[in-house]
């Protein structure tokens, strides 16, 4: 759900914007970089295609594709590698929190995260890019790469820009950071039902009486409620300064109100998932329009730096 008031909301609002060629993808690459399960991470990779399409991204309109199915991305991260440097890279705040997170599993792929990060935008001379604020620091690295790259190569990589969303930073449920899929406990899925959001909410710390300074978990139960029910904000904040907010009352008003929010998903999502081989196909279709531009792209770059025979 993060990502998707973070990032899929800015996608289907480019979508709609008939001055823009979009490209969006499915970032599977992305997600070795955190431990992952080999046998489940294919069907992953499948759900959030469906969930991009569910939520109203349309292939007709836009190019909707897979990263690994587009090799050029790999490539051209190491192309561009030759940019930037490894004190850079140590001293970005996200991998800084992922090192936190995951102490026994900081690879190179972790630590080479955000380099792969600018060759998906600047593969496409992505002007916008509809991440969340915590990417801020990324879509940075790729502003500073695209500037040596034309400062050394006479390129002309555009700078690209975060394109914010309303959503553009969604909590955890663990009163903690952001929501975040690869943090046990910390977020709500798309597919979750009504009772399995329910038992989220209600699991998010709260004290044991309202009013005074709010604890992050309380912070971040008003943060959803601005989010799903901003019509209730009002009284319950009310109800907390008087210290007569039964906490119970607010996390079943705001499981109801996210639950309503995803019903419409995921009545779409189990419509388009009858049939897989369309699915299938469209992945293809979308892996096949986004190698041509991302093929150009290469080669501009690898002729301007000098290794394309």
């Amino acid at each position: 759900m993060g990502n998707y008031l973070g990032a899929v909301k800015g996608m289907i609002d480019l979508q709609e914007d008939k001055t823009i060629d979009p490209f969006f993808m499915v970032a599977d690459l992305h997600a070795l970089t955190t431990p992952f399960d080999p046998t489940s991470l294919r069907e992953s990779i499948r759900n959030v295609f469906v969930d991009y399409l569910s939520a109203g991204l349309d292939p007709a309109r836009s190019t909707l594709f897979v990263q690994s199915m587009v090799p050029q991305h790999t490539e051209l991260f190491f192309l561009l590698s030759t940019a930037t440097t490894m004190a850079k890279m140590q001293h970005l705040p996200t991998f800084k929190e992922k090192v936190r997170q995951h102490p026994d599993h900081v690879t190179m792929a972790l630590f080479n995260y955000p380099v792969l990060m600018a060759a998906d935008i600047l593969m496409y001379k992505a002007n916008l890019v509809p991440v969340g604020i915590d990417q801020e620091p990324h879509i940075e690295v790729s502003r500073e790469i695209a500037r040596k790259m034309n400062q050394d190569y006479g390129l002309d990589l555009p700078e690209p820009q975060r394109f914010a969303t309303q959503g553009e930073y969604v909590p955890s449920l663990t009163g903690e950071g952001k929501m975040s899929k690869s943090v046990e406990g910390s977020a709500i899925f798309l597919t979750d039902n009504v009772e399995t959001v329910l038992k989220k909410v209600r699991s998010v710390p709260t004290a044991t009486i309202s009013g005074g300074e709010k604890s992050g978990g309380v912070a971040n139960l008003f943060v959803f409620l601005e989010l799903f029910a901003p019509s209730e904000v009002a009284r319950f904040e009310k109800e907390y300064q008087a210290e007569t907010l039964q906490f119970s009352e607010l996390k079943e008003c705001i499981a109801d109100a996210i639950s309503a929010f995803l019903k419409p998903h995921q009545e779409r999502r189990a419509e388009l998932s009858k049939d897989q081989a369309l699915i299938d196909a469209q992945m293809k279709e979308g892996a096949e329009k986004a190698r041509v531009v991302a093929q150009d792209t290469l080669n501009e770059i690898k002729q301007a730096m000098g290794i394309l025979f």
